[in-house]
Parts: C-alpha cells; sequence; structure tokens
C-alpha cells in the first residue's frame, strides 16, 4: 500500500508538471503516427537511455522464409537462439545476456504474449508471424515499464501491420531442405472512403524438421479491421492458428551425437504436442491535440491443446488405478486456459516533456489435466479418456505506472519510470504426479526507473541509467518448492554515435540480483527447463553494435557482446555433502558473443548478405562441471535478395535464397545437464553421477522462395 500511495503522489505531481508546460504553442510538437501510438507505452526512442535495438518489416522480410521469429532474431546482439528440431521451425527458443526466455517479456500491440503460468513464450503458435510485424524493438536489461511479467533480461514488443491506403495483395511461397514449405497469402482493401480498411492474412508452414520425425505442421491467421481518421484509430484485430509438432524435446546422449546426430529416441508414432491458440484484440488510439493523446487495448486468449505420450510399464498408482501394475499406457495431458487483458494510458507531449501513465490488469485461468486413451491391461470400469489428475489456476495481475521524458536543456534529457505490480496466484487439485498442488501467494512490487542522457552533439549521445525489477516465481518454481520472488537490479552505460556513414551504439551494464532463479539445466517430464535459487549473482559486459556504410555498395553490420556472469558463494550437493563452489557460471551464459553481416549490393535492387555468428562456450549447469559444457561454435549464413518491378500485373516480384550454415559446421546450441546420488554401488557411500543431453542442429540447408506484389 505504501508503493501505492508513493506512486499516486508522484503521477498527481507529474500530471501537474504537465498542465504548467501546456502554454508551449500546440505545433511545435512533432505529430505521431496513430500505428506508433499503439505500442508508444512499452517502447522508447532513439535518445533514451535505455539499450535496445529496432527491427523493421523489411528487415525480417529479408529472410523470412518460415524460420520462427527468434531464428529471425538470431544475429542482434547478445542473443542466442536454438531449435528443438534443428532447422529455426517449431520448438524454437531464445536468450538473452544468458537469460532464458521466461525472462523476456513479450508483448503484441503492447497486450502481454508470456504465459502468465510458465512465462514463456511459446512461438510455435504464432506461425508465419513475422508477415504480419509492421516493426519491433528487443530492449536488454530491464527497459522500460512494460505490461506483463516483469523482464529480468530482456523485452520484446511487437507491432502487427499497419493500415494501408492502398489495397493490395501478396501471395509468397517458400521451399527448402526437409521438405519444408511454407504458403501465405496476404490482402487489403487499402482505406475505403478514406476510413474503413479490411486487411488479413493465412500461412501454412510444414517441415520435417533436421531431427529424424521432428515433423512441424503450422496454420495461422492474422485478420485486422481499421477505422481511422486524423485524430482516431479503431484497430481490431484477430490472429491465432493450430499447431502439430512430434515431440524433439528429449535431445541425445554424446554417443548418439556421435553415431547418428539427427536420431530421435521418440518411437511411438504419435509423440505429438497439439495446440490451439486465438487471440482477440481491440484497440482505441485517440489523439485530442498534438499535446495529449489516449489508448485503451482489450485483449482475450483462447488456448487449448494436449501433448500425448506413450509410456511403458506404469505403475497404476501413477494414474489413478485406471491401469493395471505394469500395464503400457497412453496418455494426453491437457491445458485449457482463458486470459483476459485491459490496458489503458495517457500520454501529454511537448518540446521539453513527455508523460505517458498507464494502468494494466489481467486476469487468467488454466485447466491442467490428464487423461488414458490406451492401455494394453486397464483396470475394470476404466473407460477411455478418463481423467488421472485435473487441476486448476488463477492468476491476476494489475499494474499502474508513469514514465516521464523531459529536458533540462539543449544537452540533458532525464528519464523518470515508476511502476507498482500487484500480483495474485492460486492453485487446486493435483498436478501431473498426482501430488496435491495448492497455492495461494499475492506479490506487490515497486519498479523504479531512472535515467539521463547527455548529447553534447547531433552526432553523439552519452546514457546512464538503473532500473529495478521484481519477478515473481512461476509455476514450475512453485511445485519445486520455491515461493520467494527474485530481485534484479540494472546499471547501464551507454554511447551512441551517429554519422551518415556509421552508427555505432555501445554499452556496459551491471545487473545484480537477489534469489536469481538461474536453470539447474535439468528438465521436467515435458522438456521444460527446471530452475533454482541462486542467492546473489551478477551479470557484467560490454556490447558493442556498430553498422558502417563504406560505399554505396558495401555495408557491415558488427555486434560483439563480451560478458561475465556468476554466481557467488554457490553451493550444491557432491557426493552426499553440501560443498561451496565459491563464484560458478551462470548456466547457459557464455562469455562471448559475435553477430556479423557483410551487405553488397551489386545493383539497386539485389542485395547479397554474408551472416556471421560466434557462441562462445558455455555451461549448461552452475557447478562449473567438464560434463556440464557446450562448446563454442561459429557458423556462416548466406541471404540473397532480388526485388523485381515489372511493369505489368505484378508491383513487384521479390526473389529470396537463403542458405544456412553454409560451412556445414556441426553443432550444438542447446542442451540439458542432469545429476543423481549413486547409493546402491557401493552401500557406504554416495557418489554423484553426472549427465548430459544434446539438442543438434543443422547442418548445410537451404530455403527458396518468391513473392508476388499485386
Amino acid at each position: 500500500m505504501k508503493n501505492l500511495v508513493l506512486f499516486l503522489t508522484l503521477l498527481v505531481l507529474s500530471v501537474g508538471a504537465g498542465a504548467q508546460q501546456n502554454q508551449i504553442q500546440q505545433d511545435s510538437t512533432k505529430r505521431e503516427k496513430l500505428d506508433e501510438v499503439l505500442v508508444k507505452a512499452v517502447r522508447v526512442d532513439a535518445d533514451s537511455p535505455i539499450t535496445h535495438s529496432n527491427v523493421s518489416k523489411e528487415e525480417l522480410a529479408k529472410r523470412n522464409l518460415g524460420q520462427d521469429i527468434p531464428t529471425l532474431l538470431n544475429f542482434l546482439p547478445s542473443v542466442v537462439t536454438t531449435s528443438d528440431a534443428g532447422a529455426g521451425i517449431g520448438y524454437s527458443g531464445i536468450r538473452v545476456r544468458g537469460t532464458d526466455a521466461t525472462r523476456v517479456n513479450v508483448t503484441i500491440n503492447g497486450i502481454p504474449y508470456n504465459d502468465p503460468e510458465s512465462q514463456g513464450t511459446f512461438w510455435v503458435n504464432l506461425g508465419d508471424f513475422a508477415s504480419s510485424t509492421e516493426s519491433l524493438q528487443l530492449q536488454r536489461g530491464v527497459g522500460t515499464s512494460i505490461n506483463g511479467s516483469a523482464a529480468f533480461g530482456a523485452s520484446l514488443n511487437l507491432l502487427t501491420d499497419a493500415y494501408s491506403d492502398n489495397a493490395y495483395a501478396e501471395i509468397s511461397n517458400s521451399f527448402g531442405s526437409y521438405n519444408t514449405r511454407k504458403h501465405t497469402v496476404k490482402l487489403s482493401t487499402g482505406l475505403i472512403n478514406d476510413h474503413f480498411e479490411v486487411s488479413g492474412r493465412f500461412s501454412k508452414i510444414d517441415s520435417d524438421g533436421y531431427v529424424d520425425r521432428a515433423f512441424t505442421d503450422l496454420k495461422a491467421f492474422f485478420l485486422q479491421g481499421v477505422y481511422k481518421d486524423e485524430n482516431t484509430l479503431i484497430k481490431a484485430v484477430t490472429f491465432g492458428g493450430a499447431e502439430r509438432t512430434y515431440q524433439a524435446w528429449f535431445g541425445l546422449t554424446a554417443e548418439q551425437l556421435q553415431e547418428d546426430r539427427r536420431q530421435n529416441p521418440y518411437t511411438y508414432e504419435n509423440e505429438t504436442d497439439n495446440y490451439w491458440q486465438d487471440h482477440f484484440q481491440l484497440h482505441w488510439n485517440q489523439r485530442f491535440n498534438n499535446n495529449w493523446s489516449t489508448n485503451i487495448g482489450l485483449n482475450y486468449t483462447k488456448g487449448k491443446g494436449y501433448f500425448e505420450q506413450y509410456k511403458p510399464e506404469e505403475s497404476a498408482s501413477d494414474f489413478a488405478n485406471l491401469i493395471e501394475e505394469d500395464s503400457d499406457v497412453i496418455v494426453r495431458r491437457w491445458l485449457d486456459n482463458n486470459f483476459y487483458v485491459a490496458n489503458a494510458n495517457v500520454t501529454y507531449k511537448n518540446e521539453g516533456l513527455e508523460i505517458i501513465t498507464g494502468l494494466s490488469y489481467s486476469t487468467y485461468d488454466g485447466d491442467h489435466f490428464g487423461e488414458v486413451i490406451w492401455g494394453s491391461d486397464l483396470a475394470d470400469g476404466t473407460q477411455i479418456r478418463d481423467h488421472y489428475y485435473f487441476g486448476d489456476a488463477i492468476k491476476n495481475d494489475f499494474s499502474v505506472f508513469s514514465k516521464a521524458t523531459f529536458k533540462f536543456s539543449d544537452v540533458f534529457t532525464g528519464f523518470v519510470d515508476l511502476q507498482s505490480r500487484f500480483v495474485g496466484y492460486e492453485t487446486d487439485g493435483l498436478n501431473s504426479d498426482r501430488d496435491e498442488f495448492v497455492t495461494d501467494a499475492d506479490f506487490s512490487f515497486f519498479n523504479p526507473k531512472f535515467g539521463l542522457t547527455f548529447k553534447p552533439s547531433e552526432n553523439n549521445s552519452f546514457y546512464a541509467s538503473f532500473a529495478r525489477a521484481n519477478r515473481e516465481p512461476n509455476r514450475d518454481d512453485f511445485e519445486n518448492g520455491v515461493t520467494e520472488n527474485e530481485t534484479l537490479n540494472d546499471i547501464e552505460l551507454g554511447w551512441r554515435h551517429n554519422t551518415e556513414k556509421v552508427a555505432l551504439s555501445t554499452n556496459i551494464y551491471y545487473m545484480f540480483y537477489q534469489n536469481q532463479l538461474v536453470l539447474t539445466g535439468e528438465l521436467d517430464d515435458v522438456g521444460s527447463p527446471i530452475r533454482a535459487t541462486s542467492g546473489k549473482s551478477y551479470r557484467l559486459g560490454l556490447e558493442v553494435d556498430a553498422n558502417v556504410k563504406f560505399c554505396k555498395s558495401f555495408t557491415t553490420s558488427t555486434n560483439v557482446a563480451i560478458s561475465s556472469n556468476k554466481n557467488r558463494d554457490f553451493t550444491s550437493s557432491i557426493d552426499g555433502a553440501l560443498v561451496n563452489l565459491g563464484n560458478t557460471n551462470i548456466s547457459f551464459s557464455p562469455d562471448l558473443i559475435i553477430g556479423n553481416a557483410l551487405n553488397f549490393f551489386p545493383a539497386e535492387n539485389v542485395q547479397l548478405s554474408f551472416l556471421s555468428k560466434y557462441v562462445g562456450e558455455q555451461y549448461m549447469g552452475n557447478v562449473d562441471s567438464e560434463a556440464s559444457k557446450l562448446d563454442s561454435y561459429f557458423v556462416n549464413d548466406f541471404n540473397v535478395n532480388y526485388v523485381i518491378k515489372p511493369n505489368k500485373i505484378f508491383k513487384s516480384i521479390t526473389l529470396t535464397a537463403l542458405v544456412n550454415n553454409i560451412f556445414n559446421k556441426k553443432y550444438v546450441s542447446n542442451g540439458y545437464y542432469f545429476t543423481y546420488d549413486d547409493t546402491w554401488s557401493d552401500p557406504n557411500a554416495v557418489t554423484t553421477i553426472e549427465g548430459a543431453g544434446y539438442y543438434p542442429q543443422a547442418t548445410t540447408n537451404f530455403l527458396v522462395g518468391a513473392t508476388l506484389k499485386f
């Protein structure tokens, strides 16, 4: 309550300051596009003291041949991506500054996308979403206040397609290795009577995957209706689809990797994940004058699906005695959920001041249950699809924030961002292990952020910022006995230099944590990473992002991230004793990440790009064990874009080719690490046994495509 009172007091003061500045001429304020106002509350501008990267629709299109959004972002600073199926289609993941996807807060048009319970982002449910993305911004570190759960390594916000003044139609088809196909149709009516537009996209993506039988079958759609006038934009947006993927999360042992890196340990023909997710959004942007604008966003997301699994010789008690002891069984584990969101914010802006104040409320309810669909020896009276466990969950999330950017002088700009967030999480019933899972937890957080930008010249600016974020445990953490929140303090110092030929952004960050939930390296029985509290820890790093234009026909884009990521005084149980290992490396946190692109433009409508990615060695656990180490890797891709503008029928024809891993590197970008205690080989001793699994990524493969625009 004290935090809320403090926040409201500062809010009143900030509004008062805005009213005093209202005397400045309104026509001196630059008018923004109403589409951009849609994400104004969660984005930052070029001179803000927040470390970020922007990606436009045009940049995404150059490699958009069916791979998931994480793969398309692979060459951004401090980013590491991976794919279960090995080819960037299906279940893909992204880590930023070593933090996993549960810490990357994702919003779509300002609406939270992360699953409220697991806090993860499942890009497999957004097939071909890059084809409906107008732009995106990746903020590294805590960033600015966002809706939904707090960012602990990055926040990624996507803006969907802007309205089109003119009617168009677009057909895209691509084909490639592993029987990969993407088929997309887009269309728009253009503005009818200068006010109304209807547009849409329908996509189908299929791939057999690099890993044996790790197929992906995605069906996706995006529909949008728009009303606009000079000061009003109303958007009704719906998108979603269905995914069906064969499981590939079990990985391979080191021996299997050497034997046949494309093999899949799963043999049951329908070991598949099946999920449907549909989103419905309504946005109303209103600009009252050059100073005042508002945005209201509403969302409903419906998700439902299951994964099917074959289990041999199971215990009857694990399945509510629906089977006889040692029966083989096939089960489906279901998730059926609803997610509602309401956002509202108001913006005041003039030459010297911008204030955005907003609130967000979301509520989530999800049912978790399992059903038996077959058994080699069912118990008497068992019916197919009888439930062997059932549990439900409710999560409510309310946040209120106010952020202000104000000019002290021609060279100094300040930034203040204050957020209060209140979370309630309740569960009841049984979990998938048939253990009672009852939770009733409440959290209240105050997340302040401060920054200062110094711009001594048009070409140079320097910034410094401090931000704090708090984050509640997710469902798996609660199941593993973790009930405390984690806290992150983030200090950023940066320099930006921009000229006609050079765009340079460099920054130093120090992120220090209390009760950070680090990945242990282990997986649960559905492939989700297990986390544990590490006490005190930190991430210290330097990031450099440079774009150089040597001449009209040759440019380079290079980014380098050097970091040290440590758990302080880390303890672990080894051979039956609790051992203090001192400072250890945080799992999945490479010390060196380099991305590079060499771009050659031999003609106005032709681009050739040679893309390189280096990721240093990393540990999959937190005990610095050699058994948990992933080797470094260096992978190169080659990308060609050729745009033809015929005089008839088509507005343009774009031909695209992408050769991934052109030098045929056999590498692993992800895996898992586990230990267990051997107490039976020697009854008088405890011996800790280590093991690891690996996710092999595709060797040389290609994708080619054509986009026809009418």
